[in-house]
């Protein structure tokens, strides 16, 4: 055992690299792993962490939507004094070392979207229990500490940690980026750029970004569309571009883990919009100063929402409501040049302050008595 510190989460998604392995360096932790989870992600390689001990079976509970990591709950007796979890409170196993930890003068954190609103009754209740049984709450954003300061949670209970990329290598990346024809030479038009990167699923309602391009196209504003990401749902998106004849305006990049071939697909556009929930991609696009539109149904976001700022870094347009869309994106396309740069300097601030791994090596740090 290397520290005081020990992790549990229920996966290794490729994204948190970063972040786990600052604190494999600065936090000396150990790592237990779950296997698996339902929806197909990639994974990092847990084994170059020096950290790590093992990979775990995530095991359904019947279908209740309740978990077991199966062995985790025995490590709360293990002489460790702080412990770091996945914050859901569908997973049993959690609750059995929140318990002892609390018998045993041990502390444990939860990393977790917490609450957000648009519980149902017993989610409420099964929540709260949950939430006030951990010593300390990391969450992703101010909508969840709010929401959750309006239940009766102390403030000092929650501490934002929000969620970060991979910020030093991409900050680099970031540094030598300039103006290209990147678009220009694919799309053999000057015409401006929207993106999208990411999952391509039904819940990001990416068909209703190609009905406002048709909108657009008929009101004689041309836009291009480059999508990058796998389709893991077989949206028929493509299918419906072909239908549109929008085939020479949109283009289906892909899945892309080059990041410094995303940097300069991101950098160069105009404008990232995602109609659905838009998670990371609000933290790629800000990374590289590109303003963003999605939705404003807030307790159905996902928290990294939050980058996004009116008229500073982006808007928000009505849940569903085709025309407010098409509305939003002709608004932010056509931006002056001195004000596309006061955008994109904003953008860089917010990731710079909050959304990077520094800031949260630091908050984890204070947490576990490391200077």
């Amino acid at each position: 055992m290397r520290n005081n510190v020990c992790c549990i989460f229920n996966l290794a998604p490729h994204y948190r690299d970063p972040i786990y392995t600052l604190m494999d360096e600065e936090l000396l932790c150990d790592f237990y792993f779950g296997d698996k989870v339902d929806t197909p992600i990639k994974l990092m390689n847990v084994s170059k962490l020096r950290g790590y001990k093992k990979t775990v079976k995530n095991k359904h509970i019947l279908k209740t939507g309740f978990l077991w990591l199966t062995g985790t709950w025995k490590l709360v007796f293990k002489p460790y004094k702080y412990y770091i979890l996945t914050g859901d409170p569908y997973i049993l196993s959690n609750y059995l070392i929140a318990f002892f930890g609390r018998i045993l003068n041990k502390k444990v954190y939860v990393w977790s979207h917490g609450m957000r609103g648009g519980h149902s009754a017993n989610q409420k209740i099964l929540f709260k229990f949950f939430f006030s049984i951990c010593h300390k709450v990391l969450l992703y954003g101010e909508h969840a500490k709010d929401y959750m300061l309006s239940e009766g949670f102390n403030e000092d209970k929650l501490i934002p940690i929000y969620n970060s990329l991979n910020y030093n290598k991409q900050l680099k990346i970031r540094e030598k980026l300039t103006a290209s024809v990147i678009y220009s030479e694919h799309f053999k038009n000057n015409n401006s750029v929207l993106i999208y990167i990411g999952r391509i699923q039904k819940n990001k309602k990416l068909d209703l970004l190609i009905d406002s391009m048709i909108i657009l196209k008929n009101n004689g504003i041309k836009c291009n569309l480059v999508i990058i990401g796998q389709d893991i749902e077989n949206t028929g998106l493509e299918s419906k571009v072909k239908k549109l004849q929008l085939e020479n305006q949109v283009w289906f990049y892909g899945s892309c883990y080059d990041e410094t071939q995303i940097g300069k697909l991101i950098f160069n556009a105009d404008l990232c919009v995602s109609p659905g929930p838009i998670g990371l991609t609000a933290i790629h696009a800000m990374t590289y100063g590109t303003p963003i539109i999605t939705n404003d149904n807030y307790t159905k976001q996902m928290p990294e929402f939050e980058v996004v700022i009116k008229n500073k870094t982006g808007d928000f347009f009505k849940e569903g409501d085709l025309t407010d869309l098409t509305s939003k994106i002709s608004k932010w396309i056509n931006l002056n040049p001195e004000k596309r740069k006061e955008i994109r300097n904003n953008a860089y601030s917010i990731i710079d302050n909050k959304y990077n791994t520094n800031y949260q090596i630091k908050v984890l740090k204070e947490l576990v008595n490391i200077n």
